[in-house]
């Protein structure tokens, strides 16, 4: 049984009023069902000599109504209204009620015994596991954090999210140094061959690109041949650098070894080693860091990842199909899996849950107990009565009926000794 399957149907109070009114008027019924049973019997009791227990028991049944209408009264108001002392207990009192009732749920409810013993018996880790482990539950709860992310993606202000983005970039970007940092991430690349990679797709692409534009060279070369040389001599030069071009780039890229690769595996080699220890090539990189920081471009960049994030974000949490959502759903799910079945870690929650438990009973004891009297004290006398006698004015009202019933038989029982000693004396 879970948690949500556990708890009980709680009447409202307007249910309860009803209840409230239809035993008050059963309780008076039977009052006035006794003073005319009192009424008659005692008229006729000379005549009809029985009729003289039945008299005893309805002035019996009388006497106890009466005392417990006016006890139970008595709690809530003056009876009929009298000013009586010790009467309207609760209206008179309610500031000590309310402080006894914190009291007593600060020593008897959350003392650790009552409450790290409630949180061993529930098992929480389990029973939480289980209930997000079930695919609906799951998804009402990434549809709840969802709304609840949107609503704090709206309440952010942009001109602080992005002053923090660029803080952080800041302090975190630009306060290192950049050379050697770029240079032993460069020196690790070169000596794993990753520049590699790089090279063949820029020559690649430059093999493509002078592929598909011949034109390219156009008079590049024969523009700088003297000018009594004849036209066909420059085209044959241009078309002939064109071909020379496109064979050495289709060289280099079928060749690993190839000369030019060496060059610049070397280069880089010598470039990386510069960014880490050449104080002169440390300083450029730090200017040129300088000047970027000193950019209004890096506001503007803050602001874009911001905007560019808190639009993407946005989008993803309202789309309950989007990755983002379901990402959410497959964890949630996940974790409820894990804790239904994985003891090990169902006990490490369970001890987590018992220690923050503990910590908050153990600091906040008193102040949870005293919202209990500040509020009792805040509400009016009024109130406070009609508050209580709903709660528990209707089970009030058997001990009037009680009170009838044991009354009639009290007096019978009195009359009868009575009428009994009387005849034997």
């Amino acid at each position: 049984m879970t948690v949500i399957e556990d708890l009980r149907v709680v009447p409202t109070d307007a249910e309860r009023l009803v209840a409230l009114r239809r035993m008050k008027r059963v309780a008076t019924s039977l009052l006035a069902v006794a003073a005319v049973v009192f009424a008659v019997s005692f008229a006729l009791q000379d005549a009809v000599q029985w009729l003289a227990y039945v008299r005893a028991a309805a002035e019996g049944a009388m006497v106890g109504a009466i005392a417990d209408w006016f006890a139970v009264t008595a709690l809530f108001r003056h009876p009929l209204g009298l000013p009586i002392p010790h009467t309207a207990i609760i209206p008179n009192r309610k500031d000590e009620i309310g402080a006894s009732l914190g009291a007593f749920v600060e020593n008897e409810f959350l003392s650790d015994e009552v409450v790290l013993g409630k949180l061993e018996s529930m098992g929480v880790a389990r029973r939480l596991g289980e209930w997000l482990a079930m695919p609906e539950h799951a998804e009402r709860l990434t549809a709840e954090v969802s709304v609840a992310a949107r609503g704090v993606l709206t309440l952010l202000g942009d001109e602080d999210v992005e002053d923090v983005i660029e803080n952080l970039a800041r302090r975190h970007v630009f306060a290192p140094e950049w050379g050697p940092a770029i240079g032993r991430l460069g020196a690790r690349l070169v000596e794993s061959d990753q520049q590699r990679t790089a090279i063949d797709v820029v020559l690649e692409k430059a093999e493509g690109w002078l592929e598909s534009h011949p034109e390219a060279f156009g008079s590049m070369v024969s523009d700088r041949l003297p000018r009594w040389l004849p036209g066909f001599v420059d085209r044959m030069v241009d078309d002939r650098a064109s071909r020379e071009v496109r064979s050495f780039v289709r060289a280099v890229r079928v060749d690993p070894r190839h000369p030019l690769r060496i060059a610049i595996d070397r280069y880089l080699a010598d470039l990386t080693d510069d960014l880490q220890h050449d104080p002169d090539m440390i300083a450029r990189v730090e200017s040129l860091k300088a000047e970027l920081l000193e950019s209004a471009r890096l506001r503007e960049f803050a602001g874009e990842v911001w905007e560019s994030v808190k639009h993407t974000l946005a989008e993803s949490l309202a789309d309950e199909h989007s990755e983002l959502r379901a990402g959410l759903r497959s964890a949630v799910i996940e974790v409820g899996s894990r804790l239904a079945s994985d003891e090990e870690l169902a006990a490490k929650v369970d001890a987590w849950v018992a220690d923050a438990a503990a910590y908050v009973v153990r600091t906040y004891r008193h102040e949870i107990a005293g919202v209990i009297t500040e509020t009792v004290e805040r509400w009016d006398p009024r109130e406070t009565t009609e508050k209580l006698e709903l709660q528990v004015g209707r089970d009030l009202q058997f001990i009037r009926i009680n009170g009838t019933v044991v009354g009639a038989l009290a007096g019978l029982a009195i009359f009868t000794v009575a009428t009994g000693v009387g005849a034997l004396l």
